[in-house]
């Protein structure tokens, strides 16, 4: 499947930035968890460097243990009477599993081998079988990367003065050195002196340490080759439920910025109950509340376009009927009727204006306390200032002390209320009432707004608060209202946590009763 290109707008990093940041953001998901997983894995062959150590300790170990076995076998030796020292020495050979030279200083003097005591064999590496060889070979690869020193390789000498711990027995101390044996195995050397200025030589193939340590090693490796199996299969499992749900994700996503939302059926997952499957439901979400968006944002503009077309029409026809009509009454006519859909044009803009920006501007607002009771009482007060028209009056119902705060933008809220002030005035006959009542609780307050209108047929109770929908009373000047009213009054409730709605009034009294719901907030202390 061929790659996607996605486009990277983070900011580049600077000379200091985390060299594990521009490491993700080069290497994939799949990778990464599969190197995760691998660098556990390598502390877990840090267990080859603790054999190595366990070696190395146990060596020294061996080397102490010559170098005592030496000067006691020394000491026994010169403690015991000459006829004694053939069989004492076979016997010490035999318990300790070492080769002893007594070495006179003038020579080689006796040999435990000579006395029949073969116990310190050489073995020869070419007739080894297979896993001795690999054992060998990772033997030498792990001492090459832990920088383990190498010893001497050690070879029978035929003058006693080219062993080194015996040039040091001679000054009267006693030494020990380490060979490697030609299967790799180590093998310890020990002299002591002796009174009369012989030299006691032990020789021993630690071939045991070996044997241990390549037993553990081997099992080592078989848990860690098995554990890498399943670490990477795991990987590459959780690589799979994942990256690839994560890969559709990121395609879907693709196609929708490349403007094929409607085309685009992003999946959601159902059967995931983790995090990636609230992600794709999210994903879902936003896409069908996209699509919704660009298919309101079509239908408005659809709206628009039919509302602009009307006013324009009229005004076409005015003017091309001025260039035609000397009659000065019909010219004043035909004027009046332009200016009207001058401002006709001019409240549609507006209005356009407003209900294209208020969801960006809702978005970006800083919502503060707003008492919607001083409003809707400043609101009633500024009318009554200015007159009510057809003598219709305006009566607010609360009880005293209900606080009615919710958080909100002022001027927002204040224009809902004005639009339903509006509404119903225009609706209410001459001398009607229009009530306003008031009423809250601990998480919600409800205002109602009613009057003595004609009411909203049931089937057009939700079609009232769609853009350019408006059902105007008789009798009233066409042009007037652009529809917009109450879409913005819902749009903006809905934006404050809230909603709205018409219902008709209690006891079938005649009228409208728009009902608008917001949460409630605490008073500030």
């Amino acid at each position: 499947m061929p790659a996607i290109a996605f486009p990277r707008n983070e900011p580049a990093p600077d000379d200091g930035g985390d060299l594990a940041l521009r490491w993700s953001g080069r290497v994939s998901l799949t990778r990464r968890i599969l190197a995760v997983n691998i660098i556990a894995l390598l502390l877990l062959a840090g267990g080859f460097f603790y054999l190595d150590s366990y070696r190395s300790r146990t060596v020294d170990n061996s080397v102490e243990q010559a170098t005592r076995e030496a000067r006691l076998i020394a000491e026994a030796l010169a403690a015991a009477p000459r006829p004694l020292h053939l069989a004492l020495l076979s016997r010490l050979a035999r318990d300790t599993g070492a080769r002893i030279r007594v070495l006179g200083p003038d020579g080689m003097a006796l040999d435990s081998r000579a006395l029949g005591v073969d116990n310190f064999q050489l073995q020869d590496p070419d007739r080894e079988g297979i896993d001795q060889r690999v054992a060998r070979l990772l033997d030498g690869g792990i001492d090459t990367i832990v920088g383990a020193s190498r010893p001497p390789l050690y070879r029978e000498r035929s003058d006693p003065s080219d062993w080194p711990e015996v040039r040091t027995a001679r000054t009267g101390h006693v030494a020990a050195t380490v060979w490697r044996a030609p299967d790799r195995t180590p093998v310890i050397t020990a002299a002591s002196p002796m009174p009369g200025g012989a030299i006691v030589l032990t020789a021993v193939n630690a071939r045991t340490i070996t044997r241990i340590v390549r037993t553990e090693r081997l099992r080592l490796s078989v848990v860690l080759l098995v554990v890498t199996i399943i670490s990477v299969l795991l990987s590459l499992f959780l690589a799979r439920t994942i990256v690839r749900p994560l890969r559709r994700l990121a395609r879907a996503a693709v196609r929708v910025r490349l403007g094929r939302a409607r085309e685009v059926v992003v999946p959601r997952l159902p059967s995931r109950r983790d995090e990636l499957g609230m992600l794709a439901r999210a994903l879902s979400d936003m896409s069908l509340a996209l699509r919704a968006r660009i298919d309101a944002t079509e239908a408005f503009a659809a709206d628009v376009t039919h509302e602009m077309k009307n006013p324009l029409a009229s005004l076409r026809s005015a003017v091309d009927g001025l260039g035609r009509i000397s009659d000065p009454d019909l010219q004043r006519q035909l004027l009046a009727i332009v200016q009207d859909d001058v401002h006709r044009l001019d409240r549609l803009i507006t209005d356009i204006s407003d209900a294209s920006r208020l969801d960006a501007q809702l978005s970006r607002a800083k919502f503060e306390p707003v008492d919607i009771g001083a409003m809707i009482a400043g609101l009633l007060a500024q009318r009554e200032a200015r007159g009510v028209e057809r003598g219709v009056r305006f009566h607010f119902d609360r009880a005293p002390d209900t606080l009615l705060l919710t958080i909100g933008e002022g001027a927002r809220l204040e224009r809902v209320f004005e639009n339903l002030l509006d509404n119903a005035l225009s609706f209410s006959p001459d001398d009607a009432q229009v009530a306003i009542i008031a009423t809250a609780d601990a998480d919600e307050m409800v205002v109602q707004v009613e009057d003595e209108g004609p009411g909203v047929p049931e089937e057009a109770r939700e079609a009232i608060f769609r853009r350019f929908q408006s059902i105007r009373p008789q009798g009233e000047a066409f042009g007037r209202h652009s529809g917009l009213g109450l879409a913005i009054a819902r749009t903006i409730v809905e934006g404050h946590g809230g909603s709205i709605a018409v219902e008709p009034r209690e006891g079938g009294a005649g009228g409208a009763r728009f009902v608008v719901r917001l949460p409630t907030a605490d008073p500030a202390p």
